[in-house]
């Protein structure tokens, strides 16, 4: 399964860059929020647009050569830092920063602002959908059933308003590679979304730990 890279970095230099990426990514989130909300004049947009660009341009003169995958260190866990949920490095994440338990259960509270508006005011749909997909398979991950999603469910019992939340999951049951894992969004007023998926530890990954293959590592969270 290719995005998967291990790169044996110690823990202290996992640590130096979290300290330098996430400032940084949390700048750039920032910037979106402000580009959503800004009442500045025409000048000023197209002033900070030049700024931003020149910024881009800066960045560019060095990069991966796609996506951010999921990179090993020297202790095993995987670290998702271009994820859309959680990642470390991408603005477009919250991100969550989710607890776990070793009976299969996950919980976060979060902000979601600006950028994640739906209906006016309210959440948008998929990314309720997008922040229980995770919650899900972490929850999985978590009880030691990892897996990929196989299906599913929402059922949206009211609209998710922006701001404070929270995400619940837990595992339902399991059978042998098949995990099935249910949650919940909520609100200060109540649950608002209901999920519920099957995870499916996938054949790449069973065949790795048959083969106990170090060099293919088989991630406890599928990100």
């Amino acid at each position: 399964m290719t995005g998967y890279v291990r790169d044996n970095l110690e823990p202290a230099e996992i640590e130096r860059q979290r300290r330098l990426y996430e400032p940084f990514t949390q700048s750039v989130r920032e910037l979106l929020d402000a580009a959503i909300r800004t009442t500045v004049d025409d000048d000023e947009i197209r002033r900070a647009q030049a700024d931003i660009e020149a910024v881009v341009a800066r960045l560019r003169t060095s990069q991966l050569d796609g996506p951010y995958g999921v990179r090993f260190g020297a202790e095993g866990r995987g670290r998702p830092w271009g994820n859309t949920v959680v990642g470390v490095r991408n603005a477009a994440a919250p991100p969550l920063l989710i607890d776990h338990d070793d009976e299969g259960r996950a919980w976060a509270d979060f902000h979601l602002g600006a950028a994640y508006e739906g209906p006016p005011g309210l959440v948008h749909g998929g990314v309720s959908a997008m922040v229980l997909d995770q919650m899900l398979g972490e929850a999985a991950g978590a009880g030691g059933k990892p897996g990929m999603t196989a299906t599913l469910t929402l059922r949206y019992r009211r609209g998710t308003p922006l701001g404070d939340l929270r995400a619940e999951s837990w595992i339902e049951r399991s059978e042998g590679h098949k995990t099935w894992a249910k949650g919940h969004l909520l609100s200060p007023e109540g649950i608002t979304v209901e999920a519920e998926g099957l995870f499916i530890l996938p054949r790449w990954a069973r065949d790795a730990i048959a083969r106990r293959e170090a060099d293919r590592p088989t991630p406890r969270y599928f990100e």
